[in-house]
């Protein structure tokens, strides 16, 4: 085949497992034999994805195929590549005509876990076999349905402070709790809301990737909220009461006189569930001149703030 085995399967030398699995499964659901009658074009993309994913598949192989130690069919590169006779699968080519994986086992694929067994019922059902035997027992077994993958995006506050959000996935609404303290990036799963199982088998579930944007003057560590407080010289000099932001609401908090950037307040129970959050000052100089505060400056004795 000699060819870029990701880009077969449309995917990135990056791309995890999961990525590159179900990319195969959409590729095969399009270009199946069975579902494109007399499609010879179809037919041979189907050998191809196939062959592509026997390798980047599994991991022993996709790690040989990224360090070139075996080619885009299987082969061994450099010395010793005719060990295989010219055929990494054993069972030839040549049965692709009829069947791309000979009796429907010697690539090694479990197939009803890639398709869902949604594409074996109908095969079942009209008494035939598509891939020649051997697939017969499995499509009367029960299976778990398909899980279903959706991402949602959400505020700050709402993955803060926990929310409801109603989703519509496949043209049904469903009510996703988020958890206080959601993070960027995380997966929920909503059991038993995916596609309907097979003879019997129990529904699939909904995994929901959550994506938070980010908040114009809070972050997160664990369970802490950060926040950056800038003051003015005067309220850093002399103290002052001021009103800061929490996830919760508003509050007053008192900085001390003689305050300096980087002194930080703590805040107890206004973070993620029980946590704390923590006020780090930033003391902002006058932007206009000001000839009185020069005045007073220069009057003030210098110290040696420096330890370099």
């Amino acid at each position: 085949m000699n060819k870029d085995l990701y880009q077969i399967l449309g995917v990135t030398k990056e791309s995890s497992e999961n990525e590159i699995k179900s990319a195969y499964r959409r590729l095969a659901r399009k270009y199946h034999p069975d579902l494109n009658k007399d499609n010879k074009e179809a037919a041979e993309k189907f050998k191809e994805i196939s062959c592509a994913y026997d390798i980047l598949g599994d991991k022993e192989k996709r790690k040989k195929y990224d360090n070139k130690e075996i080619d885009s069919d299987g082969k061994p590169t450099g010395f010793g590549a005719g060990g295989f006779g010219g055929n990494p699968f054993g069972g030839g080519y040549q049965s692709y005509s009829s069947n791309p994986f000979g009796n429907g086992q010697g690539a090694g694929f479990d197939f009803s876990s890639i398709f869902g067994e949604d594409i074996f019922s109908q095969f079942s059902n009209q008494g035939a076999n598509p891939f020649s035997g051997g697939f017969s027992g499995a499509s009367r077994r029960p299976r778990k349905g398909k899980d279903i993958n959706y991402t949602m995006r959400i505020d700050f506050l709402s993955a803060a402070r926990g929310d409801e959000k109603t989703v519509n996935i496949n043209g049904k609404n469903i009510n996703v709790k988020i958890p206080a303290g959601t993070a960027d990036g995380q997966t929920l799963r909503l059991k038993g809301l995916g596609e309907g199982g097979f003879n019997g088998g129990s529904a699939g579930d909904v995994l929901i990737t959550i994506n938070v944007n980010s908040h114009p003057y809070f972050s997160l560590a664990d369970k802490t909220v950060l926040l950056d407080l800038p003051i003015t010289l005067k309220e850093a000099i002399l103290g002052a009461k001021v009103t800061v932001p929490t996830i919760s609401g508003k509050v007053a908090v008192n900085i001390p006189p003689y305050a300096t950037t980087g002194d930080k307040l703590r805040l107890k129970g206004k973070g993620i569930k029980g946590g704390d959050q923590i006020i780090t000052l930033k003391v902002a100089t006058p932007k206009t001149k000001d000839t009185e505060l020069e005045k007073a400056l220069l009057r003030m004795p210098d110290e040696d703030v420096r330890t370099f």
